[in-house]
């Protein structure tokens, strides 16, 4: 016991840490001693071990409640068709995620284009004038008072839910259901006979795109379509699409089109004629009763099946309808320029905010001409009708400007009805070598001369090496030489020559208004314009180099015919933008591409033309921009898509619908030479053929203002209501002319 006691004896003081003076006590027995005090840990240390601490018992934690999770998950491990389940509804899960990235990737621009809110409409209502004081139309708030829902009448309702969109108070602004069905019945009837749009999309559509036939449209039609269904109740957006769809005739709204066709109030419309107003929101322009009535009629009583079938009415109820159809107002003599009213509205309301107009009721006298814009119209249609298929191409645009910057004729698509997206003055299309004369515009301010030569050979710029049309050179020849024939080399080293910054500054000056890059390539026409943009700057030319000072309206007054805004009062001054000898090297040169070069297809009769034609890759475009001393006009011809055309050039489609028009239209106005040249017009004024081979031309207008013509169409309603005359007056009336007694 004593060995054990006396053994934990030693070890407790073995364990036991030394106190201060016992550690000196050995430190004096194995040396000097040592007075210097023991350095005490740092707080670092402390929170250097509270971190280490932290960590371990995080991950550790952590570890615990991870072998839980595993452990508990074992007990819902799916084996054999239960784990196929489990593997697709994860698939779908991750693929639903992915989509609905991607949704809101595309939702993006509609999310933009929705962050103010619904467009607000104008305030703005403004009846125009043509330029002889004719109306041709109204644009604005008051183009139709707007009606209640409650007081349309619930045939009308009827007739458009069941020709448009069925399950309008069952879906949520896209049917699916619906568009099942639509692609059903084109694929029975081979051809497409029903829409898959709801009136929401349609409003959608309306409000906010184009009617450009694309899948990025679609699209967004379909997220701003959602986005109006949470926004706004069935009855509004039936209201709205009610108050804001065209109707053709240049109205909006079924208000406006039930006063305009059948000159009564919507309120009061007839199961027929609500029919045949439901029949209009397809096409409007080729359901137009005033346009086609047989056509209308045919529409309609498709509408009146269709409400049948949808059991919104018996047939016993329809029948008075099929047996007296509609009979719209004749207006056949009434012609709206909707795509040049769209543009001059939007100029009066920029004019309107300039010169600090307030909201009102506006007249505004333009300067259209209505003959002239017949003129394009038919010249457009005639072409597209003829030529259309064969060159692939589905779209064309014309603008005509007169020599002192007035617009006379717009027409920005083949049909109104169909598209209302003006491509004279909104689409942005690449002119092709039609861009040229602005280079060698720059060329000649900078004193050269249509003598001067350049050498057409090989150039390469960077990475980029232009070439030619029929990829070969021509080497040494004139600027004149190297326009006419539209070389591309001659004109990138002239383009480098002069330079890119002063080349954009004469296409500014000139009157584009579209943003050029000002890149290298430039010179060839890659940077987008307008049919606008081009028939504005060529006016140049054709005023003998003075700026081009475009205007649509030439006075604005107020409804009690106070003169608001005045165009000689109000515009700026013109100015020089060519010096005259630079307007005659352009003016000689673009004379002889129109008489050698590749213009020579819009050669006119009676007076020599200058102009320039132009194609894009892929012959995705087609050009033709020319000028008299009356006109400037510059034609287009592509597709909406895009997609590139039969080989059009601008010397065959575009050249011949202008000398088409042009020669008509000059023979509406005293012809009137191009500065600076000599010889303008042509001593034998059939020495020119028709362009096109046609040996018909369009017939020039009457000239006769709608006044007249009423007096004139009044007394030939009174002469065949004279009664007949007696044959006795009738001898005796013979005989006084001819001097002789009657015969007994």
């Amino acid at each position: 016991m004593e060995g054990i006691d006396g053994r934990n004896a030693t070890f407790d003081a073995a364990s036991r840490p030394p106190a201060n003076n016992d550690r000196f006590d050995v430190q004096n027995e194995n040396g000097p001693k040592d007075t210097s005090k023991r350095r005490q840990p740092s707080w670092l240390m402390d929170v250097d071990a509270w971190i280490d601490t932290s960590l371990w018992r995080f991950f550790h934690a952590f570890a615990a409640w991870w072998e839980g999770v595993t452990i508990a998950s074992r007990k819902f491990r799916a084996r054999g068709f239960n784990r196929v389940l489990v593997e697709l509804t994860c698939e779908g899960l991750t693929l639903g995620l992915a989509g609905f990235i991607l949704l809101f990737a595309l939702a993006q621009p509609s999310i933009k284009a929705t962050a103010h809110g619904l467009p607000q409409e104008t305030d703005y209502s403004v009846l125009f004038l043509d330029r002889h004081g004719e109306e041709i139309g109204r644009r604005g708030v008051l183009r139709s008072a707007a009606v209640p829902i409650d007081e349309i009448p619930d045939q009308f309702i009827k007739a458009l839910l069941a020709t448009e969109d069925r399950r309008f108070f069952d879906h949520f602004g896209i049917d699916f259901f619906g568009l099942v069905r639509a692609l059903s019945e084109n694929a029975r009837a081979g051809g497409v006979v029903q829409g898959g749009s709801t009136l929401t999309q349609q409003l959608a559509k309306n409000l906010f795109l184009s009617n450009e036939r694309t899948l990025d449209r679609k699209i967004k039609e379909a997220f701003l379509a959602l986005w109006l269904e949470t926004h706004l109740s069935k009855r509004e957006i039936l209201s709205m699409y009610l108050d804001r769809a065209y109707m053709g005739g240049g109205t909006f709204g079924a208000a406006a089109a039930a006063e305009f066709y059948f000159g009564k109030n919507i309120r009061d419309v007839s199961l027929a004629e609500a029919a045949m107003l439901a029949g209009l929101f397809k096409a409007p322009t080729k359901y137009a009763p005033h346009i086609n009535l047989p056509a209308a009629r045919a529409r309609a009583n498709e509408v009146l099946t269709n409400m049948v079938q949808a059991n919104f009415l018996t047939e016993g109820q329809v029948i008075e309808a099929r047996r007296h159809p509609a009979t719209a107002i004749d207006r056949k003599t009434i012609q709206s320029p909707d795509y040049f009213l769209d543009y001059a509205f939007d100029e009066v309301q920029k004019i309107a905010k300039d010169a600090g107009i307030k909201p009102r009721n506006l007249v505004a006298r333009t300067t259209l001409d209505m003959d002239l814009q017949k003129l394009a119209d038919e010249s457009i249609e005639y072409h597209l009708r003829q030529f259309g298929s064969s060159y692939h191409v589905g779209q064309a645009a014309m603008v005509s400007i007169a020599d002192d910057g007035s617009v006379r004729a717009m027409v920005g698509g083949r049909d109104y009805g169909e598209s209302q997206f003006n491509r004279a003055a909104r689409a942005l299309r690449q002119p092709g070598s039609s861009f040229k004369v602005y280079v060698y515009a720059t060329a000649m301010k900078q004193g050269m001369k249509p003598s001067d030569t350049i050498v057409d050979s090989p150039i390469t710029i960077g990475k980029w090496s232009p070439q030619n049309y029929e990829h070969s050179f021509a080497g040494r020849i004139s600027l004149s030489y190297a326009l006419a024939h539209s070389l591309n080399v001659p004109a990138v080293k002239l383009y480098q020559k002069v330079g890119f910054q002063n080349t954009v500054e004469t296409a500014k000056d000139m009157g584009v208004e579209s943003k050029l890059r000002g890149d290298k390539t430039m010179a060839l026409g890659t940077s987008e314009v307008t049919v606008l943009d081009q028939a504005t700057a060529y006016t140049v030319f054709a005023n003998g180099g003075m700026d081009p000072h475009r205007h649509s309206i030439s006075q604005i007054t107020d409804s009690s015919g106070k003169v608001l805004w005045d165009a000689r009062r109000d515009m700026p001054p013109r100015r020089r933008v060519l010096s005259e000898e630079a307007t005659k090297s352009m003016n000689e040169m673009l004379v002889a591409v129109a008489e050698g070069g590749t213009g020579r297809r819009s050669q006119l009769s009676m007076v020599r033309n200058g102009g320039k034609t132009g194609t894009t890759q892929d012959y995705r475009d087609g050009w033709f921009c020319g000028f008299t001393g009356n006109f400037s006009t510059a034609v287009w011809y592509g597709n909406d898509s895009f997609k590139p055309t039969n080989r059009l050039t601008g010397g065959t489609l575009p050249a011949m619908t202008w000398q088409r028009y042009m020669e008509a239209a000059e023979k509406t106005v005293s012809l009137k030479p191009i500065p600076y040249i000599d010889n303008p017009f042509k001593t034998d004024a059939g020495a020119a053929a028709s362009a096109d081979g046609a040996p018909d031309q369009p017939r020039v207008p009457d000239t006769l203002t709608r006044p007249a013509q009423d007096v004139l169409a009044e007394i030939a309603t009174q002469l065949e209501n004279l009664p007949p005359m007696e044959l006795e007056h009738l001898a005796s009336a013979r005989n006084a002319g001819d001097g002789s007694s009657p015969q007994p």
